[in-house]
């Protein structure tokens, strides 16, 4: 089996011999490092995980990681099962410490118990290999986790049958793929082995046996090999090393089962590495090693112009050696080494103090969406995988979370209970009552975070709340849920969604300040209805959203009730004003103001006075003002419109209407002021028999959208009644 070092550390009676291992390390770290590490040996020389402990920090060690995560794989197991302090330990090793409890927590949660269902069991593990990463701040975390993996791997020797299944399991499902997409080559093979050698102990020692077998004769022809070919660089000037390459046990399983041969057509168990200092040095040579012997047709791939999705670059070639024997031949340059055997742990060798670098904390966070991992890293280039469906698979946002069964379920960004629940089913969304996150009630318009667990209490009939279906609340985030949910309402009867609809018209008029608009002229502005009750009806079962009524109001142009028919006269001038706050048909350049009577606000359908000296004064249609104006002055009245100038401001006033409490003024103001809306001005009375609060408040907001937004959260607010625009 493969190590991750050819030399271990010393181990007398079946134990790491502590004192030799520092010594080796003063070799490759500071003195202090080897002195914090000493340190570290103390804290737990009287535990029981001080063994498991130097092993997972020599993995790391060999990787090249910084002093903090070495420490943090020597700690580990002690400070898991509280025997060392935790204000003993250095902040920046317990941050990595809290990284690797979050990704063990996660795996305590999901052990992998798996169904006889197949295509289950694959998506499952799929969700939970995201999952790990999901959770992880730190890139060095998931690192940590790999060792300490490894470490548990390797001292499993004697641990009984059932726990090396499980052992092998998970090795080859969850920590093997992981090793391979972060491209940590070393550790994904000895994982694999190990996985291998558990699960299959009897081919395992047969392929063992087949390769001991083979060896003298195999290492006499690659000595050979490696000596011709360094002679042949040489002559051309091109500077390599040149190594047999060890072949893995479980990498000559797959290939076996693969290609449907036996032991002795595996060919590249002869297999030679070359390794030159730049690209152009790579086609150089497999130039060279072609020129030496023939080329087996087939056998070449070139992961240099066309890297593995883990990021692994090397020419691969196989050529017909002396005596007719098949060898295997990998070329490339000393930073392609390093990346393909230590990947993203070769980029932690930095002097200590260094700030870690934003590029691989940003490859990590690609990590976490990307891991689509194959079952064999060869077939990584799948041209039956187009590339759009590669991009959107690596730039997907999701969140991953458990069932109390502890199955994975994999969501949008966003979600929220509700989303969950339409997730497992409609009939779980549908009765929908309550959930719990992590043991917790939460707000069902809760934000799930990935590694939650979810629990929702339904009710044993009932359906979904309308209120789930409005934007501002930010109940639901997925397209299926809201789908559900209108699909729910429309069975209801008619005459029931069209009681719901006009309760639901009327309310949100009467917030926007619209209580006189006429339903009728709203259902001429709104698509696919074309009578009163197809808009109410359609408002009832979710067909119609809120957001259209809202733009119809927008799209009113026209005098409503008893509004006096208005001129237009046709000019010119209309196209000098089009970038302007107010379109004044038929009128150029006179000055216009908002009438304070009613304080329009763009949205408001709108029409113009024209005034005795202070020129246009901007009125909502609605406005009594307009609806009561004498006969003799109709005549003034003019068409306007909004413009396209949308960066003013328009003071309203809104009624905030609550039962008294404690910091209920503060909390309104606090939203009012997290939406950038100004507020004015803000007189309030509460009613001491009925305990009823009274805000008025005097606020600027820039249309009739932000308005719409801003009442909708007021709402919210905890013993809110009712929040509405004011007529004046």
């Amino acid at each position: 089996m493969v190590k991750v070092r050819e030399q271990q550390p010393s181990i007398k009676g079946g134990r790491v011999e502590i004192s030799d291992w520092l010594h080796s390390l003063s070799a490759r770290h500071d003195q202090s490092i080897v002195d914090q590490l000493n340190q570290a040996v103390s804290l737990i020389s009287e535990t029981e995980y001080l063994q498991a402990g130097i092993i997972t920090a020599d993995i790391l060690e060999d990787l090249g990681m910084d002093s903090s995560s070495i420490l943090a794989g020597l700690l580990y197991q002690a400070f898991h099962n509280k025997k060392v302090p935790a204000d003993r330990i250095d902040a920046d090793v317990r941050a990595l410490l809290a990284g690797v409890q979050d990704m063990d927590s996660v795996h305590e949660r999901n052990p992998l118990n798996l169904s006889q269902d197949p295509d289950k069991n694959k998506e499952n593990l799929y969700n939970f290999r995201k999952m790990l990463l999901a959770v992880v701040a730190d890139v060095r975390v998931v690192l940590i986790q790999l060792a300490k993996y490894l470490c548990t791997m390797r001292m499993a020797a004697k641990s009984d049958e059932n726990t090396q299944s499980r052992l092998a399991l998970e090795a080859a499902e969850i920590y093997a793929p992981l090793a391979n997409r972060l491209g940590v080559g070393q550790i994904k093979w000895e994982l694999e082995d190990f996985a291998f050698r558990y699960s299959n102990p009897e081919l395992y020692k047969n392929i063992a046996k087949f390769l001991d077998e083979k060896r003298l004769d195999r290492d006499k022809y690659i000595k050979e090999i490696t000596a011709k070919i360094s002679e042949v660089l040489a002559s051309h000037n091109i500077d390599a090393q040149v190594n047999g390459r060890a072949k893995h046990i479980y990498s000559i399983w797959r290939k076996m089962q693969r290609k449907a041969v036996g032991y002795g057509e595996i060919y590249d168990v002869r297999a030679v590495r070359i390794i030159v200092p730049s690209i152009s040095d790579c086609y150089g040579a497999l130039g060279l090693v072609h020129g030496m012997w023939q080329h087996v047709p087939k056998e070449f791939d070139d992961y240099i112009a066309s890297p593995k999705d883990n990021g692994y670059q090397s020419l691969h070639t196989a050529v017909l050696g002396p005596g007719g024997k098949v060898l295997e031949v990998q070329i490339r340059t000393d930073q392609m080494h390093e990346q393909s055997e230590l990947g993203v742990a070769a980029h932690w060798r930095y002097k200590e103090g260094a700030q870690h670098e934003p590029y691989y904390e940003k490859q990590l966070n690609q990590l976490r969406k990307v891991l689509n991992w194959h079952e064999d890293p060869a077939e990584a280039h799948d041209p039956d995988v187009s590339l759009d469906e590669m991009r959107a698979e690596f730039f997907a946002d999701r969140v991953y979370v458990f069932t109390p069964n502890g199955d994975v379920m994999d969501l949008p960004v966003g979600a929220t209970p509700i989303d969950y629940a339409y997730h497992i089913h409609s009939s779980v969304g549908d009765r929908c009552r309550g959930a719990k996150v992590n043991g917790k009630m939460v707000p069902l318009n809760s934000q799930l975070t990935s590694g939650d667990q979810v629990e929702i209490l339904t009710a044993k009939e009932g359906g979904p709340s309308r209120d789930w279906l409005n934007p501002h609340l930010s109940y639901i985030a997925t397209s299926k849920a809201r789908s559900k949910i209108c699909q729910w309402f429309k069975q209801l009867d008619r005459d029931q969604n069209i009681s719901d609809g006009r309760e639901l018209l009327l309310r949100e008029l009467k917030r926007l300040g619209f209580a006189n608009v006429s339903i009728k002229d709203i259902v001429k502005h709104v698509a696919n209805c074309n009578t009163e009750n197809d808009l109410l009806a359609g408002l009832g079962n979710g067909d119609v959203k809120m957001s259209q009524v809202v733009g119809a109001l927008q799209r009113l142009r026209h005098p409503v009730q008893s509004l006096p028919q208005v001129k237009r006269q046709h000019t010119s001038t209309e196209a000098k004003v089009k970038d302007s706050e107010i379109i004044i048909a038929g009128i150029d350049n006179l000055v216009s103001h908002m009438a304070l009577c009613c304080n329009p606000i763009p949205g408001d359908a709108v029409i113009g006075y024209v005034t005795l000296g202070q020129g246009i004064a901007i009125h909502r249609q609605d406005c009594l003002n307009i609806l009561h104006v004498d006969e003799e002055k109709k005549s003034r009245l003019i068409e306007v419109s909004w413009g396209s100038k949308t960066d003013n401001k328009y003071a309203i006033e809104i009624s905030v209407k609550a039962y008294d409490r404690r910091g209920l003024l503060r909390d309104v103001s606090a939203l009012i002021s997290a939406e950038n809306v100004d507020l004015l001005d803000a007189k309030t009375h509460t009613d001491k028999t009925t305990n009823i609060c009274d805000m008025r408040l005097q606020i600027e907001v820039s249309g009739l959208e932000a308005l719409g937004r801003l009442l909708s959260k007021i709402q919210q607010v905890t013993n809110v009644i009712e929040v509405f625009r004011v007529d004046k």
